[in-house]
């Protein structure tokens, strides 16, 4: 989800079709943020406010300094990476500057945030360049999509089903 090193930091979970980038957080250790969030930072303003208990906490207290929410992606997520640096394609002999690739944790000492490429290999989230871009493709691996699928269409076949007898 998110590596220990970022615990600290507020955070929120990922959702299908988040546009996220590699951030260097304040704590000096890399994650994903959204790209309004970083943009926003950027430009001194804080991240936009999600939900009315936010809003309402912002208005009532002293605004904290701006900072990014780092966005915790689950194992198994299909993410697409972009602007795979040169160096990095010619080390994992990728074929291009964007690939589909797997969101994973690896037991190392330290960061455990990873990312699995198609041919197998796989990088820390610390190895890559602060500002690439990231997409979110689905929350879960193929397999477990196309099990859900099957689930989710046995219950809205049996609530059809339900509908039309009632």
């Amino acid at each position: 989800m998110c590596d220990y090193s970022l615990m600290s930091v507020e955070n929120r979970l990922a959702v299908c079709g988040d546009e996220l980038v590699v951030h260097r957080f304040e704590i000096f250790s890399r994650g994903l943020a959204s790209v309004a969030d970083v943009e926003a930072l950027k430009r001194g303003e804080p991240a936009p406010a999600r939900g009315l208990l936010e809003k309402l906490k912002r208005a009532l207290f002293t605004p904290e300094p701006p900072q990014c929410r780092a966005v915790c992606v689950p194992p198994g997520a299909r993410l697409l990476l972009r602007n795979i640096p040169e160096r990095l394609q010619r080390e994992l002999k990728l074929d291009s500057s964007e690939q589909e690739v797997v969101f994973t944790q690896i037991d190392s000492p330290g960061y455990r945030d990873a990312i699995r490429f198609a041919n197998g290999a796989e990088v820390l989230l610390q190895r890559l360049n602060q500002g690439q871009r990231v997409q979110v493709l689905s929350l879960s691996s193929d397999e477990e999509s196309d099990a859900l699928g099957d689930v989710e269409s046995a219950v809205l076949a049996e609530a059809h089903v339900t509908v039309t007898r009632g």
